[in-house]
């Protein structure tokens, strides 16, 4: 897959594309289904898919403090969209100059001159341009005009639910993952690298990988069962995400998982943590001792449940 890191690098010589445009946040079910009707529409035209993203996304431009968790991190984005099939994403930087494009201007800049756009796939609320001014009917209008066709993606229903970033979040926030992975298409799970952290998890005999987040706060906190992909293995574990309420907290939300039954240096490796089933809410506790008695009560929560998901014999 291809990837084109703003405006200054679109030009005539990645002209001919069959595009879609949003912000593509966990690439769930809903994502999928716009995807394969793009790989349809891009093979009967004998043309490359593209995907145009935002970085950051809009509402986190706008309104950084109260912008929505995000589900996947860029890298993890470019991973999904590559993996279903994607010829060329597009990231354009979501700063002043492009939030004062016109839609006008963002159609001649952005998809007539930069992307050469036979077909464009968008939901029919999509809103885009200056103060959102333009529309799906703009598109059609101006795709009449320029040459390019416009389709409305439909709606994807899972169980009569109606899949979206913002449900995906909603679920995520209150720990039902089977929901999740419903809508998702998979179980959630989030990727990063193993820093080091304060080896409280050593002091307290319960050493835990320090997983870099790169992201204001996540959809989801408390403590989990989890599965962490280690040399494309799935080991067993324990994670805990959130703030860390007991000791001296940096403001910041942390990720850190436990593998159950395993001893290996893990820093500066990449790590996939798969959750599949929450234990509790983070809490605060008194004393480092209560703390190590629910880390142990958590361990012991977390092998029954592995416990329960073994193949009977």
């Amino acid at each position: 897959m291809q990837l084109v890191r703003g405006l200054h690098n679109l030009g005539p010589r990645l002209g001919g594309c069959v595009a879609t445009i949003g912000n593509f946040d966990g690439v769930h079910r809903g994502h999928q289904a716009i995807l394969a009707r793009l790989r349809e529409r891009a093979a009967e035209l004998g043309l490359p898919s593209c995907v145009v993203i935002f970085e950051p996304q809009p509402r986190e431009f706008f309104s950084p403090d109260q912008a929505p968790p995000r589900l996947t991190r860029l890298r993890e984005k470019l991973e999904l969209l590559a993996s279903f099939g994607v010829d060329r994403v597009l990231c354009l930087a979501f700063n002043r100059r492009l939030r004062e494009l016109s839609a006008a201007e963002f159609v001649g800049t952005v998809l007539v001159d930069g992307l050469g756009i036979r077909h464009l796939e968008v939901g029919d609320d999509f809103r885009f341009g200056c103060d959102r001014a333009g529309d799906f009917a703009f598109l059609q209008r101006a795709g009449a005009t320029e040459g390019f066709s416009v389709e409305a993606a439909k709606t994807i229903e899972v169980s009569g639910e109606r899949v979206s970033s913002s449900r995906i979040r909603e679920v995520l926030a209150a720990g039902d993952l089977a929901t999740a992975e419903r809508l998702l298409g998979r179980p959630y799970s989030i990727c990063g690298r193993v820093l080091h952290g304060q080896k409280l998890g050593r002091q307290l005999q319960a050493p835990t990988a320090n997983i870099q987040l790169k992201r204001r706060r996540p959809p989801l906190a408390g403590v989990y069962a989890v599965s962490v992909e280690v040399d494309g293995r799935p080991r067993q574990g324990v994670a805990n995400i959130g703030m860390r309420p007991t000791v001296k907290s940096d403001g910041q939300a942390h990720l850190e998982a436990h593998l159950l039954d395993f001893c290996a240096d893990l820093y500066g490796r990449r790590l996939r943590v798969v959750f599949r089933h929450k234990l509790r809410d983070e809490r605060r506790f008194d004393s480092l001792a209560e703390l190590k008695a629910a880390i142990e009560a958590d361990f012991a929560a977390a092998r029954a449940y592995w416990h329960t998901q073994q193949p009977s014999t």
